[in-house]
């Protein structure tokens, strides 16, 4: 709770979120833990001095229930990235298997020309 008796975090849709703004706590937290300080955590996010004391002081208070989702919340974004790892692989491979259109043949040719050029040159 604020000084004003608002809530100062709130729980969202997309779970504990610094009142009056977009950024979630588990935003915080990747910075906390890659060392940042309060300061440029602030800055980053254009948060007030109130409101980047209110998420620090909520996730001290609150460490082990914001950890636990912290983690899960780790857990997705690795999923989803690998999701899109392997759905991008899959459809880099499919265009690469793929002819050039007659029309596009000359392009084609004169870009890879460039490219034996410009190795040739770093060689």
């Amino acid at each position: 709770m604020a000084s004003n008796g608002q809530a100062a975090i709130t729980r969202t849709e997309r779970g504990l979120t610094i009142a009056g703004t977009r950024t979630n706590l588990y935003d915080v937290m990747d910075l906390l833990k890659a060392q940042y300080p309060p300061k440029l955590i602030r800055d980053k996010f254009n948060l007030d001095d109130a409101q980047i004391n209110a998420a620090l002081s909520y996730i001290e208070s609150n460490h082990t229930q914001v950890e636990a989702e912290y983690q899960e919340v780790l857990q997705t974004r690795e999923e989803i990235r690998q999701y899109w790892d392997d759905r991008n692989r899959e459809h880099l491979a499919d265009l690469a298997s793929k002819p050039c259109k007659p029309d596009q043949e000359a392009l084609w040719a004169k870009l890879e020309g460039q490219k034996a050029q410009r190795v040739s040159v770093k060689a």
